[in-house]
């Protein structure tokens, strides 16, 4: 049982997520030269994904970019010399060797509805769907960065509401592919009479809207969740608006849990608004862990990390989050006065939270030091007891669900959680002894409902039943 109250007085075990990339460097560049990382083919996936199964880990969430960080500089040789999140493979290729070789452990993609085309991404995902057995998750992102604009052919991103705007009717077309162009008992395959598909229970969808134009149907027969479990990032007023809609799992950014809470309870009343149930979705805040016997141990393991950290990297990743090239900035100066304000609002973050920080001159150097290896989530470093604590002040001020922990290194970061954390987080009654049911959707709402999109969901409008009229685009 856990101490986090969930869907009335019903209690559930947090969801723990593994957050990874398919890039020798995600949000620690530099660290791909330690001697204990290992070189990230497909065995090292799969390795991976039977370790964090057998630790109970609800999912490997993947996270995704599409083009190169380039801000830094004005160029893309930082990030190459860098390895920050690129070289990067396409993990939709991968999921099938993982989930081969797995039962239970979900899977979460990144793909963009700006870049995307919504019938060929049904289909991908109705495969992912069909050969996980309904195991896999949908991160849906606009995309952000101009070098994506620039190699998909754009002179300039879309503006950032419009992709919003276009992310709506993308997600109708998909909805009214997956849930409505095939009835659940379309298929016979009736070895007497021939007939594999019944053509009376396949409909077109024949959507025509202000961005997409789609006739259908769906390459692919109904799937055991059919629209895949959806999850997404967006902090932004937009994203807040659209997640609400759309999202079952929210991705939450924040060094602090007051902030992240208001982002909440923000969305929260944006549920109500829709008729969606608090329950329907999750929220899922990310952190970094090292964890030792002691605190003194994982201290001094987090600083024998330190030297490893690639700090050009870490700019030309802080460069693409935000559009500031810190290139252009004094190394000596104050950014705690003189910086962009994306970065005073860290600096008082850490200032506040972070032992030791309180009058040190924020130097550019001692910025991406703070970055370093986490990124802009907030750390736990210490005993399993520090780290346990940290985790429920999480759930307990910003009531999230759940945390995605990036890592150091793959796989020693999550050995090391389930070796040290793992017990006291058990012995507090807060991780799941067991998979709730066989589905992505199942594992993570743990309502019993099935593997469906819940009731209020906007894909339920789209499901086709027999005498049903599809909602006009």
């Amino acid at each position: 049982m856990s101490s986090h109250e969930t869907n009335g007085s019903r209690k559930q075990p947090w969801i723990m997520n593994a957050f990874a990339m398919t890039a020798p460097g995600h949000l620690a560049p530099g660290l791909w030269r330690h001697p204990s990382q290992e070189t990230q083919d497909l065995d090292h996936w799969v390795r991976l994904a039977k370790i964090l199964e057998d630790a109970k880990f609800h999912g490997l969430f993947f996270a995704d970019v599409l083009g190169v960080y380039d801000v830094y500089k004005s160029s893309i040789d930082t990030a190459l010399q860098s390895a920050s999140q690129v070289p990067e493979l396409d993990v939709a290729l991968l999921v099938s060797a993982m989930a081969w070789n797995t039962k239970h452990l979900s899977f979460g993609l990144t793909a963009s509805t700006t870049y995307e085309n919504p019938y060929s991404l049904a289909r991908k995902f109705s495969t992912l769907d069909n050969i996980t057995k309904g195991r896999v998750g949908w991160n849906i992102v606009t995309s952000y960065l101009q070098s994506a604009a620039d190699s998909f052919g754009l002179d300039q991103q879309v503006e950032h509401d419009e992709r919003y705007r276009m992310a709506d009717e993308f997600m109708e077309v998909v909805y009214k592919l997956l849930e409505g162009s095939w009835e659940d008992d379309a298929v016979v395959a009736d070895r007497a009479t021939g007939v594999y598909t019944d053509p009376a229970k396949v409909h077109k969808i024949n959507h025509v809207g202000k961005y997409y134009k789609c006739a259908g149907v769906n390459l692919v027969a109904p799937t055991p969740q059919r629209t895949p479990f959806l999850l997404q990032a967006g902090a932004s007023k937009a994203g807040q608006a659209f997640a609400a809609l759309h999202s079952e799992a929210i991705f939450l950014p924040g060094l602090v849990p007051e902030k992240t809470r208001q982002i909440v309870d923000s969305v929260k009343l944006l549920l109500k608004e829709q008729g969606r149930s608090e329950s329907s979705v999750k929220f899922i805040a990310g952190i970094f862990i090292v964890v030792d016997e002691t605190d003194e141990k994982a201290q001094a393991k987090f600083e024998a990390l330190l030297p490893y950290a690639d700090l050009e990297g870490t700019a030309s990743l802080f460069g693409g989050w935000s559009g500031t090239d810190l290139s252009q900035l004094s190394d000596d100066e104050d950014f705690a006065f003189k910086g962009p304000p994306a970065i005073q609002s860290m600096i008082k973050t850490w200032t506040a939270t972070v032992p030791g920080t309180d009058g040190l001159k924020w130097t550019k150097r001692r910025v991406l030091q703070e970055l370093a290896i986490s990124g802009a989530h907030q750390r736990a470093i210490g005993s399993p007891q520090t780290v346990a604590d940290i985790l429920q002040r999480w759930v307990d001020e910003a009531k999230v669900d759940g945390f995605n922990i990036s890592y150091a290194l793959t796989p020693n970061t999550f050995e090391d959680i389930i070796k040290y954390l793992w017990p006291e987080l058990r012995r507090r009654g807060v991780l799941q002894e067991s998979y709730a049911g066989t589905t992505m959707r199942e594992n993570y709402l743990q309502d019993g409902k099935g593997p469906r999109a819940r009731e209020g969901h906007p894909a339920t409008k789209y499901i086709h039943t027999p005498g049903s009229v599809q909602p006009s685009a």
